[in-house]
């Protein structure tokens, strides 16, 4: 778990009073969000890997059983890994390089890390526990979320593809 800084208001000379820590433990969250309705699929793994996002793909494909999943994708590592095996009817969309700006899941956890910032989470499950309570709110109201991340190009192309005859 690493601690993010925001900015913090403070005398002129003095220091202000920063929580930090010498020791890091990772806690990763793997996030789907669907721009037009909000809804979302979350899941907390132990690493960013390979391995980690095959598992988080699996359990998309449990929550849309039957569904043409196109997942919006970066370019980390764990997502372009040619060792990962997508399941039967999801595929990926890269986005360019460097480019986080066009992710609409980057505004949702741009939002989340707002709450989680200036703290010093003690163990991984307290940063768990803050996590969810800073994505429950986005859970009970989806529309929220949609409202977020809900690029209107996103929702249109999504619309087209969703409308579009196979």
């Amino acid at each position: 778990m690493q601690t993010h800084f925001r900015r913090r208001w403070c005398p002129p000379g003095h220091r202000p009073p920063w929580p930090h820590q010498h020791r890091y433990e990772w806690l990763w969250l793997y996030a789907a969000v669907e721009p037009a309705t909000g809804e979302s699929v979350c899941v907390y793994m132990p690493h960013l890997d390979g391995a980690c996002f095959e598992a988080f793909l699996g359990e998309l494909r449990q929550s849309c059983p039957g569904d043409e999943i196109v997942l919006v994708l970066d370019r980390a590592g764990a997502h372009t890994s040619g060792a990962v095996e997508w399941p039967e009817g999801m595929s990926p969309f890269y986005l360019p390089a460097r480019s986080p700006e066009l992710d609409p899941a980057e505004r949702w956890f741009r939002e989340v890390r707002g709450v989680l910032s200036n703290v010093a989470h003690a163990t991984l499950e307290v940063l768990e526990s803050a996590l969810t309570e800073g994505l429950r709110p986005y859970w009970e109201d989806p529309r929220r979320l949609a409202r977020l991340v809900g690029f209107s190009w996103w929702v249109a192309a999504t619309g087209s593809i969703l409308t579009s005859p196979s």
